[in-house]
């Protein structure tokens, strides 16, 4: 056994060596210093420890990895021997049943030698390690989609999985969203509206505010035409603005119980912000966990052809169809490496003539998008304006698509937009000549600042009007009152509008596009113009970027419609279904695979985006425009904001001295500076710990090398025998 092949022991890796053997637990030390000194000198890892001694000697020194002594490396294995089997479980061996076995009766063995109270943590937390991990293995098994996205996986790689698996995480965060909102918000109201509990509404308190500020018109009561229930069921507007959906249902001070009173104000705002927090930590959590997966495989890439062939295989299949699917999903997996191995390599034969070329296309092509991008902004700015300065005339005197298409003008616009813009960046970016992961990201990229800027346009130009006016009614309400009345429900109809239109172009591409297409495709092939159009590409970017643009709707509506989340919900629920159905019988995969580990990393960067867009028109919203006059829980409150100072203004002094000291200066600069420290300390341990992942890889080659070199001098002595 060379000296680096110890090392790698040492440093972690006991299950892949036969040291770990129950048999060897008093393995004879001689064994490691019987060879002959020029033995091993010969070996290549004994050279190069040779080599670098001189260079890194103090390095080895502090770090004690690369040269020890074989005595003090046996002791010291066979304490760590010793002390994982009392620690670790017998699943982390490389071990058949009988080693596992000797090695149970050792275990017993030392348990009789240790006190009644060392026997009963141990058994303890043995026990709690297997509830734990039959608590995983049912997991697993409700988890929501499991067959249907494995079978994907299996069918079309793990590319299209990835987008499956994403929306499913958006059901789920959607859904959590929406329980906290109705735990903080809408139960309470529910239990005292339908008198479940004990408890009474606590009205608003009369202020001293002009009675022009609280006007706040209902709409007609008299004839309705039977359109009318239409447009307010697509609009959000009629009997609809009036119910739990919106922000002006809410205007009410509190519930009082029987022993205290709930603040709904103060809930409403909290439940806003415990949503934008969770699901900044959720989001954050699964982004981590995809960069460490990322990062370990972007380094070494022969390491993953060696992983997928030698080790992707899962022996636990004993079915059949699920064996084809993994075949198929490993077969995907390896498309996609040698793929992007041949994009590297065809970069690295370029010459600088090609180089030159394929730049100035570039260039040429990004042009090309910057003025598709500027078009779409002029056109979602000229229709705001003018949906909004034809909103004051009145509804009866309009038809019916009249009304309704002043209605949904701006929504139209954004919807074209999102759905015209991705296909043009597609075609752009096929002359561009990137890898397909690296195409996936930059498309993404191109249309997240589309549909990002598109979202901006709509909010900026509608807070604009609200702060806006031409008569006094600013300077008296501070907003304008006499066109927005309720400016929280009216930006909460136009996300609701966002969203429903938003999912009637998903359902009508899909049965009205991609369905007859499918169909002309099928059964009319002979023809030139079908042979060219062709059957649809299930285009990972686009559908990403169509859900991601729905949450971010949801993360900013939620606010100003509380059941918006709810909607939400439902519409990716629908959403999962239609696109399986469209992947399994209207469209086809990619002709050019890609990985899922860069794609699942990046999905979740790109909904982090959404989300710190969701934060800045809220915090200001929040923050700086005065809240309505005329309906909502604020109505008391110049923002909405104000109801965290006077909350804090009813505890006790010494709270209220506690909270001023960690909001106040002299406490946010020591921490800033301790939080800095904190984040030097970890980046300079992750150094460290690159350092060790490449000293023990150096290690592990070393091994290689030393057992072709001693498989070699078997060969020769085997021969010489022979002669």
């Amino acid at each position: 056994m060379s000296e680096s092949s110890a090392s790698a022991l040492q440093l972690g890796r006991p299950s892949r060596q036969p040291a770990v053997h129950p048999e060897n637990l008093s393995l004879d030390t001689s064994c490691f210093s019987s060879p002959p000194v020029n033995f091993l000198q010969e070996l290549p890892s004994y050279r190069s420890i040779a080599r670098r001694r001189t260079t890194v000697h103090s390095r080895d020194k502090q770090s004690g990895t690369l040269l020890k002594s074989t005595d003090s490396y046996s002791s010291q294995l066979e304490d760590r021997i010793a002390e994982n089997l009392s620690s670790q479980s017998l699943r982390n061996y490389a071990l058949n049943i009988s080693e596992k076995r000797r090695l149970r009766d050792i275990q017993e063995t030392q348990m009789k030698y240790l006190s009644e109270w060392d026997q009963w943590k141990r058994y303890s937390s043995k026990s709690w390690k297997r509830f734990l991990e039959k608590a995983r293995e049912m997991t697993t098994h409700l988890e929501l989609w499991r067959e249907d996205i494995r079978s994907i996986e299996g069918k079309f790689g793990t590319g299209i999985q990835s987008y499956f698996s994403f929306l499913r995480f958006l059901v789920l965060l959607n859904l959590v969203i929406f329980l906290i909102i109705f735990m903080l918000v809408l139960l309470p109201i529910l239990l005292t509206k339908y008198k479940i509990t004990n408890s009474s509404f606590v009205l608003i308190p009369f202020k001293d505010t002009d009675i022009q500020c609280t006007v706040y018109p209902v709409s007609s009561s008299g004839l309705i035409y039977f359109y009318s229930y239409i447009i307010d069921l697509l609009s959000g507007t009629g009997f609809l603005e009036e119910t739990s959906l919106f922000y002006g249902h809410y205007t009410i001070d509190g519930v009082k119980f029987q022993n205290f009173t709930y603040d709904l104000p103060l809930a409403y705002l909290i439940s806003t912000i415990a949503y934008l927090a969770l699901s900044l930590l959720w989001i954050v959590k699964r982004s981590v966990e995809g960069f460490k997966i990322n990062l370990i495989r972007s380094e070494e890439h022969f390491q993953s052809y060696c992983n997928k062939i030698f080790a992707g295989w899962d022996f636990c299949i004993t079915n059949r169809s699920m064996a084809d699917l993994k075949h198929s999903s490993l077969r995907y997996e390896l498309r996609a490496d040698l793929e992007e191995e041949r994009i590297r390599q065809k970069i690295a034969e370029r010459t600088s003539e090609e180089t030159i070329r394929i730049y100035s296309l570039r260039l040429f092509l990004n042009c090309i998008v910057l003025a598709v991008l500027g078009a779409c902004f002029y056109a979602i700015y000229v229709a705001t304006v003018f949906s909004q300065e034809h909103m004051k005339k009145e509804i009866d005197k309009m038809v019916f698509g009249e009304n309704l298409l002043i209605l949904y003008l701006p929504s139209i616009v954004i919807t074209l937009a999102n759905f015209i813009t991705p296909m043009i960046f597609a075609k752009i970016i096929r002359y561009e000549d990137y890898s397909p992961g690296f195409e996936i990201r930059l498309t993404i990229l191109r249309c997240v600042f589309m549909r990002l800027a598109t979202i901006c346009v709509l909010v900026f130009t509608l807070g604009s009007k609200i702060t806006s006016c031409d008569d006094d009614t600013c300077d008296l309400c501070g907003y304008n009152q006499k066109l927005y009345p309720c400016w929280e429900t009216q930006v909460g109809q136009e996300m609701y509008k966002l969203m429903i239109f938003d999912f009637i172009i998903v359902l009508a591409v899909t049965l009205f596009v991609d369905f007859p297409r499918k169909l002309l495709v099928t059964y009319c092939s002979s023809w030139k113009l079908i042979q060219c159009w062709g059957q649809q590409e299930f285009a990972i970017p686009d559908n990403v970027l169509g859900i991601v643009y729905g949450q971010t709707i949801c993360w900013i509506g939620a606010f100003f419609s509380p059941l918006l989340p709810a909607i939400a919900t439902l519409k990716f629920i629908i959403i999962f279904y239609v696109k399986e159905w469209s992947l399994l019988y209207t469209c086809r995969p990619s002709p050019r695979p890609f990985r899922a580990s860069n794609s699942n990393f990046f999905f979740l960067l790109v909904l982090l985006i959404g989300l710190c867009l969701a934060i800045i028109p809220l915090t200001i919203s929040i923050s700086r425009i005065p809240s309505s006059k005329a309906c909502g829980p604020f109505t008391n409150f110049n923002t909405t904001w104000e109801v965290i100072p006077k909350t804090v203004s009813t505890f006790p002094s010494s709270l209220q001295s506690f909270i001023h000291g960690v909001t106040s200066e002299a406490f946010a600069v020591p921490f800033f500076m301790i939080i800095c420290l904190i984040m030097f300390y970890f980046i300079a341990l992750a150094g460290a710990h690159k350092r060790v992942v490449i000293q023990l890889r150096e290690q592990l080659s070393l091994e290689s090398r030393d057992k072709r070199y001693l498989i070699q001098k078997l060969t020769e002595a085997q021969r010489d025998t022979r002669n």
